[in-house]
């Protein structure tokens, strides 16, 4: 459960935020509860966050941010830029154990100086000590490829425990290139990293052998190329998530959750998973003159000084200032049952022969 207790009920803005609280409270519950047996995960590209260009989010999104990330276990987030003050704020009203894990700033002009990061529950998320950027080896990008070619924005690998389940987790924002469904370059990038994870996943030495590939990768549609690129390299992507649109219009299918892993492949097919709508709940269409004054002068001029009429204002406030808030990208999420005491012992009844598939691939986690 979040902070709130600096909240002012005799200030305006603070009793619109505790109001707004109380209705996100209430349109999470569509999320199960967080359990012991379970892991509620995660991914949300949260929009430049924070980006100096825009300007630094105030409590109120932040409030709500925490509140939502909050129903869950672990939560990969993209688009942390390199000043963490907002990352640090939301932690904070999360309260202490929260953890995250994060990467460096990624250079060059496509790598937007951005961060991968995980945020997670660390009185039941435990962080396994395994975590790197990944670095695309000479020859996977294909005959004639530049061997020092990288993704535009560097991948994160990080290996984590729940429960009996370990599993290594790797987070990425795939470059969006043309504003075309399959763009060639977003097929390749797509392409390479699933080849590299699903390669790694399989080594006799991995760290687990279940590997998650998680994060935004700028899908229009299921029955894309850029899907395919997924699928072709051996990850499962939940028929339930592919239900999902994710960007906050509810028209592209960006943000995914890939699996390779034989401990959850059976409930992988009859699994709860969503993309979270927080837009019904705060900064809805109905909110936008009370924000009219926060908007201040882009609210009612372009940026060439025009006069806006009341459609370019509200589509300022819906398509715009409103994703500067939140994001324009909703979190998506999946429930996994962690529990796999069951099947474990059912290989050690007497008389009974292990059978390798039928073991979960750790002991419980007792750390």
């Amino acid at each position: 459960m979040p902070y709130y207790a600096d909240l002012d009920a005799t200030n305006a803005r603070d009793q619109r935020t505790a109001e707004r609280l109380l209705a996100l409270k209430d349109r999470l519950r569509e999320i199960p509860e967080r359990t012991i047996d379970n892991l509620l995960l995660a991914t949300w590209n949260i929009r430049e966050f924070d980006s100096a260009s825009y300007g630094a989010r105030s409590r109120e999104p932040l409030l709500y941010m925490a509140e939502i990330i909050s129903r869950f276990d672990l939560v990969a987030v993209q688009e942390v830029r390199e000043d963490l003050e907002a990352l640090n704020r939301l932690r904070h009203y999360l309260g202490r154990w929260w953890e995250y894990v994060l990467t460096d700033v990624t250079e060059g002009k496509p790598g937007n100086r951005e961060r991968m990061a995980f945020l997670y529950d660390s009185r039941k998320v435990n962080f396994g000590g395994l975590a790197g950027e990944i670095v695309i080896p000479p020859g996977l990008g294909g005959a004639g490829s530049d061997p020092a070619a990288q993704l535009a924005r560097t991948p994160f690998l990080v290996g984590f425990r729940v429960g009996w389940f370990a599993f290594t987790i790797c987070t990425t924002h795939i470059l969006y290139g043309e504003s075309i469904a399959e763009d060639p370059r977003r097929v390749k990038e797509i392409q390479m990293l699933a080849e590299f994870l699903a390669k790694r996943a399989s080594e006799r030495h991995a760290w687990a052998p279940n590997m998650i590939m998680l994060g935004d990768f700028n899908i229009f549609a299921p029955q894309d190329k850029t899907m395919e690129a997924i699928t072709a390299a051996g990850f499962e992507v939940p028929v339930e998530l592919q239900k999902h649109p994710s960007n906050a219009p509810r028209t592209k299918h960006y943000d995914q959750i890939a699996f390779i892993t034989e401990d959850l492949k059976e409930q992988l097919a009859n699994c709860k998973a969503g993309a979270f709508n927080y837009y019904d709940t705060v900064y809805t269409e109905d909110d936008e003159q009370s924000y009219a004054e926060e908007m201040g002068e882009g609210y009612e001029k372009t940026s060439k000084g025009v006069a806006r009429d009341e459609s370019s204002k509200s589509t300022y406030y819906r398509s715009f200032w409103r994703t500067y808030q939140m994001s324009d990208h909703l979190p998506m999420w999946i429930e996994l049952q962690t529990d796999f005491s069951r099947r474990y012992l059912t290989t050690k009844v007497a008389g009974r022969t292990p059978v390798e598939d039928e073991a979960p691939s750790m002991q419980p986690n007792i750390l």
